[in-house]
């Protein structure tokens, strides 16, 4: 079953804006290295149960590309998407494109991440921002806060789990 904590939201700010929020229990650097380091992304990045990142490439720093490749192991199944950063202030912002291989929406998005640390608490904001209405509603109809929410649950164990062994 699917954990949705009380700081998972999901909104639609404008016509052509998805806005997700979390909050996780780590401390802002370690969030955002989780975002930004390929051996942390492959292992909480991954959307619902049965897939796995065979690729994981990240060049971080204004103008530098990334890249994910998704395979359904069940399956083989595979889903690409990649992109340019256009803006980075460590640990606070990430700006950049997204376009998947086979997009179920029209044209590409521009992604923001806000990283605010509370405390010992980190909110993660994400503001994706489509080309058109009808891009951002086709990607609110896939389900895409399902793998999110899911994604996100394995982050909260990822942080846990390394903020467990630097204490040890």
């Amino acid at each position: 079953m699917l954990f949705y904590p009380e700081s998972f939201k999901v909104s639609t700010p404008t016509d052509r804006e998805v806005e997700i929020e979390r909050d996780f229990n780590a401390p802002r650097q370690l969030v955002f290295d989780a975002f930004t380091k390929p051996e942390l992304v492959k292992r909480w990045l991954l959307g619902p149960e049965g897939w796995t990142m065979p690729v994981c490439e990240i060049d971080l720093r204004a103008g530098g590309a990334y890249r994910y490749v998704w395979r359904k192991e069940s399956t083989g199944t595979e889903m690409g998407m990649g992109g340019v950063f256009r803006e980075l202030v460590r640990p606070e912002k990430l700006v950049a494109t997204e376009k998947f291989d086979d997009s179920w929406y029209a044209g590409e998005a521009m992604d923001t991440t806000v990283f605010e640390e509370r405390g010992r608490i980190t909110k993660v904001k994400i503001t994706v921002l489509y080309e058109s209405k009808e891009a951002r509603d086709t990607a609110t109809r896939s389900g895409m806060e399902h793998g999110m929410a899911a994604g996100y649950n394995r982050l909260e164990q990822v942080l846990a789990s390394i903020s467990a062994n630097a204490r040890s």
